[in-house]
């Protein structure tokens, strides 16, 4: 998958989504990034590089497996392959995400 098509895929599992009024920033170590703002419903959708309230970082690799069901969003944090900066209480309640 490419990063484009990622965003795509994850702004139109934003679109079932409320406003929370916080910012979500997918990092893809190096392949791009995604951010989420929640501060709108639908949250907006970007590939812009903000500061976020939390990031995610993984590989695209390991991220479409989360988007597929392939790999659990706890076991890839217990093995190292999803870190977590900032708000780990926002960071649980991005399941919709990953269904």
């Amino acid at each position: 998958m490419s990063l484009e098509s990622i965003t795509a895929e994850i702004s139109d599992k934003a679109q079932s989504m409320d406003a929370n009024g916080k910012t979500v920033k997918i990092d893809f170590q190096g392949d791009g990034t995604i951010f989420i703002d929640g501060a709108t419903t639908p949250p907006t959708v970007s590939n812009d590089d903000n500061e976020a309230d939390v990031t995610l970082i993984i590989s695209e690799e390991n991220f479409e497996g989360l988007m597929d069901g392939s790999l659990n969003p706890q076991m890839a944090f217990m093995m190292g392959k999803l870190k977590i900066d900032g708000d780990m209480g926002l960071a649980l309640k991005l399941g919709d995400l990953f269904s």
